[in-house]
């Protein structure tokens, strides 16, 4: 099925996109935005295993990202946007399209953004530095994974997530603003408690109608952060000041 609406949710690691996702995805006429073009080196394959060239791969997460009433959506982080245009370019009639703005307006029609930021760095960095360890990427009320390892704080590598947080962050910020694109923002720390409240504010914006006593599927997923989060914070403040008065002695 081919969209007639078409939206990527635009964000960084644990910057509650997972939940924006989530929240889109409960109203069942939004699409079902996944990542479905971070690959980390793995090949395009079909569902059966076979191999896919980009552009049947491509038709093929359209097809999965849009709902009966011809909304698609996906998420992309800026982590690996780079490598998802350059993916993109691969597909012949592609090639000679120039602006990268173009080249995302060409493959998802009447294509919208939706930037989703978090507030709190610090927070987000360590979310990210758990994440990597123990390889938990999502709670939800069903089910929680068995960490990989129990996670050990590290400032310099905390440290490093938080600078390209903010780094990334900017990035997009320079593409929507070189692109002359506004995009419609969420803030993660307002999702959290005006979940469902965010989700109608981007069908408004989407121009998808719904009916006034529009019924969402369950929320599933849970706040990650704990106490052992809690301390990690203060430690990393604690030792980010110190570094602060150190460097101007």
């Amino acid at each position: 099925m081919q969209p007639h609406t078409s939206y990527l949710v635009c964000g960084t690691p644990r910057s509650g996109s997972s939940l924006l996702c989530e929240a889109l995805k409960n109203t069942s006429i939004a699409g079902v935005p996944e990542e479905y073009y971070w690959h980390g080196g793995k090949p395009f394959d079909s569902e059966s295993g076979g191999p896919l060239s980009y552009a049947d791969y491509l038709a093929s997460t359209i097809t999965q990202g849009t709902t009966p009433n011809g909304v698609f959506g996906a998420k992309v982080m800026w982590g690996y946007f780079d490598d998802f245009i350059s993916n993109l370019r691969t597909i012949p009639e592609y090639k000679e399209i120039a602006s990268i703005l173009d080249l995302l307006s060409t493959t998802f029609p009447n294509l919208h953004y939706i930037w989703i930021i978090r507030r709190d760095k610090v927070r987000q960095a360590i979310s990210h530095w758990k994440a990597i360890q123990t390889q938990v990427w999502a709670w939800s009320t069903q089910e929680q994974p068995l960490p990989a390892k129990e996670p050990t704080f590290d400032f310099e590598a905390i440290d490093h997530l938080v600078q390209e947080n903010i780094e990334h962050e900017a990035a997009w910020r320079r593409y929507f603003e070189t692109s002359d694109v506004q995009p419609f923002t969420v803030v993660y720390e307002d999702l959290v408690s005006s979940y469902e409240a965010t989700a109608l504010r981007v069908l408004r914006y989407l121009d998808i109608e719904y009916p006034q006593n529009l019924v969402f599927a369950e929320r599933r997923l849970r706040k990650q952060g704990d106490a052992l989060s809690e301390e990690w914070v203060r430690r990393y403040l604690q030792l980010k000041h110190a570094q602060k008065e150190q460097k101007f002695r």
